[in-house]
């Protein structure tokens, strides 16, 4: 070990100066034993560098090569297994913990004792040593050795020191001296041996020289003791002069620290009295406004204000430790609680005074405004209380009780104040109502039925049902037009008289409540935020110290926010709005169930702009409900059209025409659009328009396969051709779809009953063609069915000649004639379906001139009319007519 010790300084560590103190040959433990050797190291340059290096065999020689170092600082624990029993395996915790198996329990020792030394020196490190035995660990070392420990420890831990370079130069100038110190070296050390007997020799005799100056020195030291003995008795008779001086400096000191004492005791004692004055005195005026004060005035409320904060200060101060046992305190204390009762008592029994009076001010100006639809304003009485509104606060912090029973009394109060003017005003505004629908009735020809309504038993969909066109022309054209007109002003006079009493209602409503909602917001000082706990008072310019309140001082907190309880008081105030709305509503829906249109879109609006003040106000809160209530109204308003479409019975013995539902559907989409115009609910009205024109469209086809006196195309095409105008006209988007539809269907069914209807004129000649077309179809030559001995040559003059132009304008007329008949009036498609007619029979005449060429060629064979002759007859019908 030796060997490979000496060799590992020489090769590895030498080059890098330093110096090899300790090795241990070792091997990973659990893995393949390759062996390896861990090296203790250190530095010779300063500051000095310690390190655990190890040291490996090349693969490819016989020479050591280095493989990795840690510096000894990095490490943190050595664990040696075992103290007990000899282990070779050992584990050092660097970053990471390296496990290692040594080749001897010895080797390994030594290795540990030599990092322990290594730390103690350089490092002073604590690095744990964990089951390493107490003998390894010198951990106490005696004191005459610690010299030697500091010192002369580099020997034990090595036996091998190189020169330094001194030592160099002093041997190599001693041997240049001596050239023959190499080639002999024993005259060389006889020498050496000869000179130093000559250094000892010449040290005797300076030794011996040096007697008589020791002497004279022991003499001087004897004389030195003498002046010390005489300076210690000169010192002895100082020290007792100053004993009694330091004697009478203590006794001065002590009175000193006495009187600091005194002082700082008397300076404590003046704050805490000045901390009790400055915050524990209410000042007489204080206490004269809180007792007498008049709470009547303005400047007597002031007054009063400004006490009560005061007051809620003072006994809101925190007080120091032992402050509470002071008589002069506890006299404080109880004079703030009398004040604060006494001056809670009189403020309550003022406000309950004030809350009973002005009820009965306010009830005394009902009569006022039974004649208007207005509502009183409650401004000047909420004007005089938020007056008391910081009082109230203070109620609130102090008293909770009262200030609670004073919160019940104004709702009590208010509600049967505002129950009284609520249904007051909601009796006017329904005779108002009431009044407009007795005009309604009164009018001979109005739409309104029995009942008093424009829907519902005969509403605007099915009373024109109930009126034939028999009886729609015994009347005087001219009379029907005056009663219908009068009707029509009077209907759009109603709707917009029951529009306005219904808005001014809302909009008085609307300022009612929010002014009484801002009102008790601050006069209860209830705003929108949680509730502050009580003892908490408003920051102002000085700080004053507060405390929090025990346990039991105040009965209970307010468990809910004191937004719950702005809309708790709300609905007992204005219990009754909701229902009395609720009423309203069902009397206009009575009335006329067009009005849950108007309804709808007021409410609606109203209940907008509530949400934007305050979504969670009671005016929003209330309003949405009743809003739940229109809607339905406005659904069952809708229901009932269909429900009426669906009962629609016609004449058996007069022509169909437009059908009511089709007229009753433009009457409220007309209605609709004015009054949806800029809405928010624009998509109820959607959604209503199409469900209203899938049944207007079913129960049309549903009514043109019952009719017997006009034809089904008849009335599919005038019914949807009015459809048609109709959504033409006003152009609803959402029902794009259902306009075309209506188109195509109205151009269906006109085309059709243009077909049906010209086969009558010309029939035996439609129905010869009609033949010649069949034997082309089954296969005959075009040019041979001349040869057919139906279809010859002579049959089709025989046929031509039954229809000369005579003949043909007599058909004409004749379908003229049916024609006006199966049409009506109001929707004016004679001359459209005329003109239809006209392009068909101009289409079936070049048809047959087409057959005649292919099947008769060169046979001269022409109709006895011509292409003109038969705009001619066209044209003179139609003006006759």
């Amino acid at each position: 070990m030796t060997a490979i010790k000496h060799a590992l300084q020489r090769d590895i560590f030498t080059p890098n100066d330093e110096r090899l103190l300790s090795i241990v040959n070792v091997c990973k433990a659990g893995k393949k034993k390759k062996n390896c050797f861990l090296c203790a190291t250190v530095t010779t340059e300063r500051p000095v560098q310690v390190r655990v290096v190890k040291v490996k065999k090349s693969d490819k020689g016989d020479f050591y090569k280095r493989q990795m170092a840690w510096e000894l600082r990095d490490l943190a624990e050595v664990d040696a297994k075992d103290a007990s029993k000899e282990n070779p395996e050992f584990d050092l915790h660097f970053e990471k913990v390296y496990r290692w198996v040594a080749s001897s329990t010895a080797e390994k020792n030594s290795f540990i004792s030599c990092i322990w030394k290594l730390n103690q020196r350089y490092l002073r490190k604590k690095v744990e040593f964990v089951n390493v035995s107490s003998q390894l660990l010198e951990e106490s070392v005696p004191s005459g050795e610690s010299q030697s420990v500091a010192g002369g420890d580099e020997d034990a831990l090595d036996d091998y020191q190189e020169l330094n370079a001194r030592e160099e130069q002093d041997i190599e100038g001693m041997m240049e001296v001596c050239e023959y110190a190499i080639s002999n070296a024993e005259a060389f050390a006889e020498k050496l041996s000869k000179e130093l007997q000559v250094l000892d020799g010449a040290n005797i005799h300076s030794i011996m020289a040096s007697e008589k100056q020791v002497n004279i020195l022991m003499q001087l030291l004897d004389e030195a003791l003498s002046e010390v003995d005489t300076i210690e008795g000169k010192m002895s008779s100082y020290e007792e002069m100053l004993q009694s001086v330091k004697e009478q400096m203590d006794q001065i000191s002590q009175s000193n620290r006495l009187i600091q004492i005194s002082n700082a005791n008397n300076g404590k004692l003046l704050d805490e009295i000045q901390f009790l004055v400055n915050y524990m005195d209410l000042s007489k005026g204080h206490i004269r406004a809180l007792q007498e004060g008049d709470l009547s005035s303005s400047k007597g409320i002031e007054a009063c204000i400004n006490a009560s904060e005061a007051l809620l200060q003072c006994m809101n101060v925190a007080l120091r430790p032992g402050h509470e046992k002071l008589m002069s305190v506890k006299q404080q204390q109880h004079l703030f609680t009398e004040l604060r009762d006494t001056f809670s008592r009189r403020l309550t029994n003022h406000l309950n005074n004030v809350f009973v009076h002005q009820g009965h001010d306010q009830s005394s100006v009902l009569s006022q405004h039974m004649a208007e639809l207005t509502l009183p304003k409650h401004s000047p009485l909420h004007r005089d209380l938020l007056h008391y509104a910081k009082l109230m606060e203070w109620l609130k912090n102090t008293q909770r009780e009262k200030y609670e029973g004073l919160s019940r009394t104004y709702v009590d109060y208010m509600t049967r104040l505002y129950e009284r003017e609520i249904k007051d005003f909601f009796e006017v505004a329904k005779i108002k109502m009431a009044g407009t629908a007795k005009e309604g009735k009164g009018n001979k020809f109005g739409l309104h039925g029995s009942s008093g309504k424009l829907t519902g038993s005969t509403s605007s969909l099915n009373k024109l049902a109930v009126q034939s066109s028999s009886s729609r022309r015994s009347q005087s054209s001219s009379l029907l037009d005056m009663g219908n007109m009068s009707a029509s002003d009077l209907d759009v006079a109603d709707r917009t008289k029951f529009d306005k009493i219904f808005e001014q209602v809302l909009s008085e409503l609307e300022p009612l409540c929010l002014a009484e909602q801002d009102f008790i917001s601050k006069f209860f000082k209830l705003q929108q935020h949680p509730t502050l706990a009580q003892g908490e008072v408003e920051e102002s310019d000085e700080v004053v110290p507060s405390r929090q309140p025990p346990p039991g001082e105040y009965r209970h907190f307010i468990s809910s926010t004191e937004k719950d309880m702005v809309r708790l008081m709300m609905n007992k105030v204005f219990q009754s709005i909701e229902t009395e709305l609720n009423s309203l509503i069902t009397l206009g829906d009575k009335i006329d169930t067009f009005h849950s249109l108007y309804m709808l879109v007021k409410m609606s609006h109203h209940v907008w702009t509530a949400e934007n003040v305050d979504p969670a106000s009671y005016l929003s809160t209330t309003l949405g409900n009743v809003l739940v209530t229109v809607k339905r109204n406005f659904d069952k308003c809708i229901s009932g059209q269909i429900r009426q479409m669906e009962e629609v019975k016609i004449s058996k013995k007069s022509k169909v025409g437009i059908l009511p539902f089709v007229a009753g559907f433009e009457e409220f989409a007309e209605l609709a659009e004015t009054i949806f115009r800029n809405a928010e609910r624009r998509g109820d009205l959607d959604k209503a328009y199409v469900k209203l024109i899938r049944a207007v469209f079913m129960n049309v086809e549903k009514v043109a396969n019952e009719s017997q006196k006009t034809p089904r195309d008849v009335v599919m095409m005038e019914n949807f051709h009015h459809i048609f105008s109709t959504l033409s006209h006003l152009k609803i988007s959402c029902l794009e779809t259902e306009r075309r539809e209506a188109k195509h269907k109205y151009t269906d069914h006109l085309q059709s009953y243009v077909i049906n209807s010209l086969g009558q004129p010309l029939e035996k000649l439609n129905h010869f063609f009609e033949g010649v077309e069949a034997r082309v179809a089954q296969g005959v030559r075009e040019d041979e069915v001349s040869y057919q001995l139906a279809f010859n040559k002579q049959e089709l003059r025989k046929v031509i000649k039954e229809y000369p132009g005579k003949e043909v304008k007599k058909g004409l007329d004749n379908l003229y004639k049916k024609v006006d008949k199966h049409l009506c009036e109001e929707e004016s498609l004679l001359q459209v379906v005329w003109h239809s007619m006209q392009d068909e029979f101009i289409r079936q005449y070049k048809h047959f001139e087409g057959l005649i060429g292919r099947c008769y060629p060169g046979s001269g064979i022409t109709m006895e009319f011509t292409i003109g002759d038969m705009l001619e007859y066209f044209s003179s019908i139609a003006q006759s007519h």
